[in-house]
């Protein structure tokens, strides 16, 4: 039976690393590549070009999250655009880099991907969890090359500071947080409020953006799911032009609920 205060905690602060353990494995996206970049590192991708549509669809996984994680959104998806999903350096088949992995230096490195693969803008950019935080950044900074922006239960810019600060977090949580990840995710963790704070340092993004939230963690009761959960409601309002759907799912939208996603994309695309 699972510790059910363990999976209200990671739930509710919007990352996924306790369901890596039960749905990792269990699906995939099947055949990949693997991209040489110019500094010989190598980078593992899935591009299902569709000749017929000129949307491209932009996948950005979350922290310890593969591509395979939108393995139920592609096939449907690719009906109509062009898909796009990889594992940024660190994940999977792709190498470890040497560049600091905050928000900032992970877009410049997609978009430096995106254009060898010969992928023009504008994009139709698709989030979850920390990968919503940097499509977020991808978005601000550089507006023109998105035509619309899919949060699906992305962490906002703020989640972990304030009452999310790690300072609140039980040690045993400490501790168990730090088993799960690699010292790329580390790195990524480590520099996520720097990358919240250069996402608000950003003008907002003003084009069509859906946010995509687990409406199954609002009724888990602590300090620290208040304020994720306040999150969840606030994320929309940073973007004028959004709309808000709650999804009956917990934060793992994408396997439980992609038919969610798959709705949204599909508005983002006609």
């Amino acid at each position: 039976m699972q510790n059910q205060p363990l999976v209200n905690i990671f739930r509710t602060l919007g990352i996924l690393l306790p369901l890596l353990f039960v749905l990792g494995g269990c699906a995939t996206l099947g055949k990949t590549d693997i991209h040489i970049a110019k500094s010989g590192k190598k980078i593992e991708y899935l591009l299902l070009e569709n000749n017929a549509s000129k949307a491209t669809v932009v996948f950005e996984n979350g922290l310890a999250g593969k591509m395979d994680w939108w393995s139920k959104v592609t096939p449907a998806i690719s009906k109509d655009a062009t898909i796009f999903a990889y594992n940024r350096a660190g994940y999977g088949d792709s190498d470890v880099v040497d560049t600091p992995r905050d928000g900032e230096h992970i877009v410049v490195e997609l978009r430096k991907l995106l254009a060898a693969k010969g992928l023009r803008p504008p994009y139709i950019l698709v989030g979850h969890s920390v990968g919503g935080l940097y499509m977020q950044y991808f978005a601000r900074r550089y507006p023109d090359e998105v035509s619309a922006l899919i949060l699906v239960d992305s962490t906002h810019p703020k989640q972990f500071i304030g009452d999310g600060s790690t300072d609140n977090w039980p040690f045993w949580f400490h501790f168990l947080f730090g088993l799960t990840l690699n010292d790329t995710q580390e790195k990524e963790f480590e520099l996520i409020n720097k990358t919240g704070a250069d996402v608000l340092a950003l003008p907002t993004f003003e084009k069509k953006v859906i946010v995509i939230s687990a409406s199954k963690p609002m009724s888990d009761k602590s300090k620290l799911s208040d304020y994720a959960n306040m999150l969840r409601k606030d994320l929309a309002a940073l973007y004028p032009n959004s709309k808000q759907i709650w999804a009956d799912s917990g934060h793992a939208i994408p396997f439980e609920k992609p038919e969610v996603v798959i709705d949204a994309i599909g508005d983002a695309v006609k």
